[in-house]
C-alpha cells in the first residue's frame, strides 16, 4: 500500500474535521476526524523526517486549528479554514513530504 502524503492528511483533518462538525452539528465528531488525521500525519512525519520534525509539525497542525477560530471572526469560517489548511499543508510538504520515497 502506498503511503499518503502528510500534506493530504493535514488537509483532510482540517477541512474534513470542520466539514463534519458543521454538517452534523457535532463538534466532537469533527474533532475526532481532526485527531485521527493528525495522528496519521504524525506517524508519517516521524517516519520521513524524525521525531523533532514530527513534534514541530504537530504543533503547527494544532496551532492552525486554534488560529482558525479567531481568523474566522475576521475572514469568515471557510476562508479561515482554507488559509490555515494551505499553510499547514505547505509546511508538511516542505519539512516532510519532500523527503518521502516514492
Amino acid at each position: 500500500m502506498a503511503s499518503v502524503p502528510s500534506s493530504l492528511l493535514t488537509t483532510a483533518g482540517l477541512i474534513g474535521g470542520y466539514s463534519v462538525a458543521r454538517t452534523t452539528g457535532n463538534r466532537q465528531l469533527g474533532g475526532a476526524v481532526l485527531a485521527a488525521c493528525g495522528a496519521a500525519a504524525f506517524a508519517s512525519w516521524r517516519r520521513s523526517a524524525g521525531l523533532p520534525a514530527a513534534a514541530a509539525l504537530s504543533t503547527v497542525y494544532t496551532g492552525a486549528f486554534g488560529l482558525s477560530h479567531p481568523m474566522a471572526k475576521k475572514l469568515g469560517a471557510w476562508p479561515a479554514v482554507l488559509t490555515v489548511t494551505a499553510a499547514t499543508g505547505a509546511a508538511a510538504h516542505l519539512v516532510a513530504d519532500r523527503r518521502r520515497r516514492p
